[in-house]
């Protein structure tokens, strides 16, 4: 039996008169009406409907809405069962793009849309910016745009003329990406791409750059998805730099003028939960990405190159990693391979004890950077495990015990001058964490100028007692593959989150810990009026490189409006009652006008932090709308050990509705060699934008094109 056909509903909007006759199924409406049927909207000030083929002439302010794509026009004459559109005059929309013009015909059964005298933009508005005007235009929607005799329009100036033009619909279209500007460093500029998509599986872009002072340059970048074969991404960049430098001012080592960097990563899923990832790193020198690439060097200023294959279960994984020495100005940790199983903590059936380990075998070798003093290797097998009792007395009280141990096997150790013989360290550990949490609430607590709705206060102390007898091999008679790095923040002391596993040495030692948090309802839900941890520990017998009192540390999360955030992260030494480390960020956001921020480094001359400490920095951005079309940010770091203004940066934005532009102006004082100053010129398609929301803030330096 045949379904029944959906009905049709005609309803009236306003009061009017309608004529209906029997006999020709015909229906005339004079009053303003809704027709609804399979998905399409239709709505008008009159019109005449046929019952007997589903056509209806709809007239004054027609509006017409089928799936996302709209229609508007003063006369239109659509079909509900064939879906076939015909209007003398239209405008349509489906994002991104808007079309208008006369004349049209469209099948929506067939998608297939056919219009004269038309334009078409990305622009949404009455009058937009830019727009193709075409004598007719043909649109089959998510699979091609087609004009003839079509003219680009910058607002009411013609600009370029096509006789045939043709998009693809069903990927990004090609297209250039420019970058004019001027840098001291490199002069005048011009850095272009062009940006080309074949299909979803794979796209990339050609660079082609010019720097009056250091040459041309150019190269490449590619990405592709092979689905089961996997994803990657390759990039390589070529330069013939005709002003390269010296490596620094005091060695007096010159540059070599051929300079290239090329990225290649490959990622794929082998089967469920097991993937393998290579990652290739290669570059003529060491400062050619800081030269270039900016924004790269900031995020990475030693990228490595691997390939690692990982396998996981539900309590165990089992990781390969090969690392090889691509650049040898860099110092590396080769290993060739490591490959590593670790136990996750889990439960030993249905004993109330768990356990976790992490065990690894591989040959490493330590190469150091232009071969400044002598590579050394050798074979490392590590295996550690532990047996952990979790505990809740009082229904509050978490007691967790632990006692575990390690055995380290290091072959015959391979180099010049570091030969040791072939040596085992065992070490014993044991300890226990404490730790309980407790709440009040305060229901009645209110107050509108502090976006308070109720307080919930939380405190959770801890207690981390670790201890480990004097290993039977003490760090300094063993190779140093995996060794313990300066940091700013408090290191690990429980296995296996420590894993320096070359340093592990003695320790009888507690981490103190307290965490506070303030907690309120607002709009968005909870939130953390005050969120606050202190930590530091008491060594209960120091080895000689220690104090009793490690440092204090803060971390510090203060929100006491919902648009006012403070942050701050400090370090204080006990012993000689001074700041170590200091971090402040004050971050304001009232609206969506202006925001600004506020910061503060403080960071001591110290061996103890690293080779790169030494830092009394203020820095600020402010953002600033100045009206729906102009805005204005402003960088600013400020290092007052010297007074030294280290980089200003001032950037004007204007939204030309359908594109944005931005100007950058930028002032660094790099204290070695002359000040560079910097001026670039980007602009963006509103419909495919140039960077990721917010990602020209947070690397400025991508706005000069670097």
């Amino acid at each position: 039996m045949a379904a029944e056909e959906e009905p049709i509903f005609i309803e009236a909007l306003q009061p009017g008169t309608v004529e209906f006759r029997i006999d020709t199924e015909v229906a005339t409406i004079t009053n303003r009406f809704v027709v609804r049927y399979k998905g399409a909207v239709l709505t008008a000030e009159g019109g005449r409907w046929d019952g007997q083929s589903g056509e209806l002439m709809a007239e004054g302010d027609v509006v017409l809405q089928n799936e996302d794509a709209v229609w508007r026009g003063e006369r239109i004459q659509y079909n509900f069962r064939t879906k076939q559109i015909k209007s003398d005059r239209f405008r349509a929309g489906r994002t991104p793009f808007f079309a208008t013009g006369q004349g049209l015909m469209a099948d929506l059964t067939n998608k297939t849309y056919v219009a004269t005298n038309t334009f078409v933009t990305t622009d949404d508005v009455e009058e937009p910016g830019y727009r193709v005007r075409a004598k007719s235009l043909k649109i089959v929607p998510g699979q091609y745009l087609e004009a003839r005799n079509a003219v680009l329009y910058f607002g009411k100036v013609p600009v370029f003329y096509f006789p045939y033009y043709r998009r693809q619909l069903d990927r990004h279209a090609n297209y250039w990406v420019l970058t004019p500007g001027y840098r001291s460093l490199h002069g005048p500029y011009i850095l272009s791409a062009y940006n080309w998509f074949w299909d979803e599986h794979l796209r990339g872009a050609l660079n082609l750059d010019y720097r009056l002072k250091r040459g041309a340059g150019g190269g490449p970048d590619l990405a592709y998805d092979g689905g089961a074969f996997g994803q990657g991404e390759f990039r390589y960049y070529y330069t013939r730099d005709e002003d390269p430098g010296l490596t620094s001012p005091t060695n007096g080592v010159p540059i070599r003028e051929y300079r290239h960097r090329l990225n290649f990563t490959h990622h794929v899923n082998l089967r469920t939960n097991l993937t393998a990832k290579v990652v290739v790193r290669e570059q003529s020198d060491a400062f050619f990405i800081r030269d270039f690439f900016e924004s790269e060097y900031r995020e990475n200023t030693q990228p490595r190159s691997f390939i690692e294959v990982n396998q996981l279960w539900s309590n165990f994984s089992l990781n390969a990693l090969a690392q090889y020495q691509v650049n040898d100005f860099f110092e590396t940790i080769e290993r060739l391979p490591d490959i590593k199983l670790t136990g996750l903590r889990q439960q030993l059936g249905v004993s109330p004890f768990y356990y976790e380990s992490d065990s690894s075998f591989g040959y490493l070798r330590h190469q150091f950077a232009n071969g400044v003093s002598n590579e050394f290797a050798a074979v490392r097998a590590d295996s550690f495990h532990q047996l952990l009792l979790p505990q809740t007395f009082l229904g509050w009280l978490n007691v967790t015990p632990r006692v575990g141990g390690r055995i380290t096997h290091y072959g015959e150790t391979e180099g010049v001058g570091t030969a040791t013989a072939e040596q085992q360290r065992w070490v014993f550990n044991t300890g226990a964490e404490v730790s309980f949490k407790a709440s009040r609430l305060w229901t009645g607590a209110r107050s509108r100028l502090f976006d308070v709705d109720g307080l919930r206060h939380i405190i959770q102390p801890t207690f981390n007692y670790v201890f480990v007898p004097t290993p039977n091999k003490p760090p300094p008679e063993l190779p140093q593959f995996d060794s313990q790095l300066p940091s700013l923040r408090l290191l690990p002391i429980d296995f296996p989150d420590y894993n320096s596993i070359d340093s592990v040495d003695s320790q009888n030692v507690v981490r103190l810990g307290l965490r506070n948090k303030l907690q309120t309802k607002r709009a968005d839900g909870v939130d953390n009026l005050v969120n606050w941890a202190l930590y530091t520990d008491w060594r209960l017998k120091p080895r000689p490189d220690q104090d009793t009192f490690a440092d204090i540390y803060s971390d510090l999360d203060f929100r006491p409006l919902s648009w006012i955030t403070l942050t701050s992260e400090t370090r204080y030494d006990i012993r000689n009652t001074r700041w170590r480390e200091a971090n402040h960020v004050l971050t304001l956001t009232p609206n969506d006008r202006w925001s600004v921020s506020l910061g503060h480094r403080y960071l001591r001359d110290d061996p103890v932090l690293g080779p790169d400490s030494g830092n009394n920095l203020f820095y600020s951005s402010l953002r600033y709308r100045l009206n729906e079309n102009w805005g204005v940010r402003l960088l600013h770091r400020f290092e007052a050990r010297d007074g030294t203004l280290e980089e200003q940066q001032y950037t004007l934005y204007r939204d030309f509705r359908s594109w944005t532009g931005a100007i950058t102006f930028r002032i660094r004082d790099n204290r070695i060699g002359p000040t560079d100053y910097g001026v670039g010129v980007t602009f963006s398609l509103k419909a495919i934008p140039r960077f990721k929301l917010g990602e020209d803030q947070n690397k400025p330096s991508l706005l000069l094109g670097s």
